[in-house]
């Protein structure tokens, strides 16, 4: 057994059985080693950026790392944006960066760069294997990093002669550990604070906003008068009739003020305290309103749900969880503009959906008009850097193929990781896209004014407009093997939507919505 495939098996082994990759000469071993191990799923993308979005999206649905195959430093250069993404959602990946020979790294070969610092940005934990006898024990220690709660990325960097020597043993994985439970004394104090009866919020965080942790806060809120606000942009949040329905978070500084007005109390479950995501001229970046005390119930790597499960017995023994009940918009007529798409989705999303959702400004309305749907999860942008929509909707894919996907993309972003719907044909994903296309980078345009920039005029708005040449998703979609059609109405959409969802594999529907600014 060579050092790839005791690489791959004990992979496999400790769960993780999805790579996707995009490989190169220094992995060909790894690539020819997993004919050797069948149990794992190889899914090529035609870039790094869908290979670690994708391993992003798949986690987040599967609640275990996938890992990703990444050819040396400029490969895993490729997909850092993606990783940033993950690394905000604190999502568990492993992967697997190729490196030279190590007697060749002294001959500064083209491809040689410093991949430490390139794995050092993503604060995660890193090793570079030495013999292939250690290469599975190495695994190991990846794979329980990458789960040690709350999770992390955990950079393997494998050298091709590691790779390909004789002598490779393969590991034997552990559980993860399990989250550190909150300690009882700092349940009790938080209970004295919401049962004080001044303003108080609970702001919900990482691991929080699934079904318990939103039952849990929902029964603490309907017994003592809290407000429940989730963070901006959580990296997976359940939500549809049956749940108690959370509000985010405003990504707007100005939002996030007003929705914590008069607030004397900030309880942070497993979440940070709200700043602004950009510096803007005479504003502040700390968005705790003066006067109100900040409380923390539970910190990332802490067992946050259980914490808000016993802090709902003590406080709201007996009493019951609000719960969104069933509801939705009438479908729309009319031209489509940014409110009425939405009503659209809201009115046809199925039971069971993941919605991975970049919309940007094309999807302000989304989170309301589809409350009231069938129970469904929504994946957002964890880390602000656009181009994660349609690589963690072909991850959630792999990771849920028995579930439908619905990716909410605006049309700037999607052209970071358009390369992502080739994947989706051959892979046969049921995604269905709606590509909010309205030939701008609508937000920048609203940035330009919030930073108080004077004097723009053509030259500035030419950097901000997507329109001549006009983008073509449809031709796009249908060059890379995946069906399309175009709506400019709102029937348009509603009836290529539900066509979309009737059938199995991936469709692009490209929404000519006007922006919203």
């Amino acid at each position: 057994m060579n050092g790839a495939q005791a690489l791959l098996r004990t992979l496999v082994d400790g769960g993780v059985d999805v790579c996707f990759a995009n490989p190169g000469t220094s992995e060909m071993h790894f690539v020819a080693a997993l004919d050797a191990v069948p149990e794992m799923r190889a899914v090529l993308s035609l870039f790094e950026g869908t290979v670690t979005g994708a391993a992003d999206g798949y986690a987040r649905m599967a609640d275990r790392p996938a890992a990703t195959l990444l050819h040396l430093g400029p490969g895993m250069a490729n997909g850092l944006a993606n990783l940033h993404n993950a690394r905000r959602a604190h999502t568990p990946i492993v992967n697997v960066i190729g490196d030279h020979a190590r007697y060749h790294k002294g001959f500064d070969a083209p491809l040689e760069s410093d991949i430490d610092a390139l794995t050092g940005w993503l604060r995660g934990w890193t090793r570079t294997s030495k013999s292939p006898d250690e290469l599975g024990a190495d695994a190991v220690a990846a794979i329980a990093a990458a789960r040690t709660a709350p999770g992390q990325v955990a950079n393997l960097v494998l050298p091709a002669d590691v790779s390909w020597a004789d002598g490779g043993e393969p590991g034997t994985p552990a559980d993860p550990p399990a989250p550190v439970p909150v300690d009882e004394d700092r349940i009790a104090e938080i209970a004295k604070v919401v049962r004080a009866g001044e303003p108080t919020v609970l702001l919900l965080g990482h691991g929080t906003t699934r079904d318990r942790g939103l039952v849990a806060a929902s029964r603490i809120a309907a017994a003592t008068g809290a407000k429940l606000f989730a963070e901006t942009f959580p990296a997976r949040i359940e939500r549809g009739a049956g749940l108690p329905n959370v509000e985010r978070l405003g990504y707007l500084a100005e939002q996030v003020q007003w929705q914590l007005t008069d607030v004397k109390h900030l309880v942070l479950v497993g979440a940070k305290a709200p700043v602004s995501f950009f510096a803007y001229p005479g504003k502040a970046s700390e968005l705790v309103p003066d006067g109100c005390q900040t409380h923390v119930l539970s910190v990332l790597g802490e067992d946050g749900t259980g914490a808000l499960e016993h802090l709902a017995d003590e406080v709201a023994a007996g009493v019951d969880p609000v719960r969104q009940e069933a509801t939705r918009p009438a479908l729309p007529s009319g031209p489509l503009t940014p409110q009425n798409w939405t009503e659209v989705i809201g009115a046809l999303l199925p039971e069971g959906a993941i919605v991975s959702d970049e919309a940007n400004t094309s999807g302000l309305m989304i989170p309301m008009t589809t409350a009231g749907a069938p129970r469904h999860d929504v994946l957002t942008l964890t880390g602000g850097a656009i181009g994660q929509g349609l690589p963690v909707a072909l991850g959630a894919a792999v990771a849920a193929p028995d579930r439908p996907v619905v990716c909410l993309q605006a049309d700037g972003s999607a052209m970071y990781t358009v390369s992502s719907l080739w994947t989706m044909a051959r892979e046969g994903s049921d995604v269905t896209t709606v590509v909010l296309n309205n030939r701008a980078y609508a937000i920048l345009r609203m940035e330009l004014s919030r930073v108080g920039a004077e004097a723009a005029g053509p030259k500035a708005n030419e950097l901000l407009d997507l329109s001549g040449p006009d983008l073509d998703f449809v031709r796009m979609s249908e060059g890379m093997g995946v069906p399309a059609t175009r709506a400019t109405t709102a029937e348009e959409l509603a009836d290529q939507f539900g066509k979309a969802l009737a059938e199995p594999g991936p469709h692009v529907i490209e929404a000519m919505v006007p922006p919203l600014l």
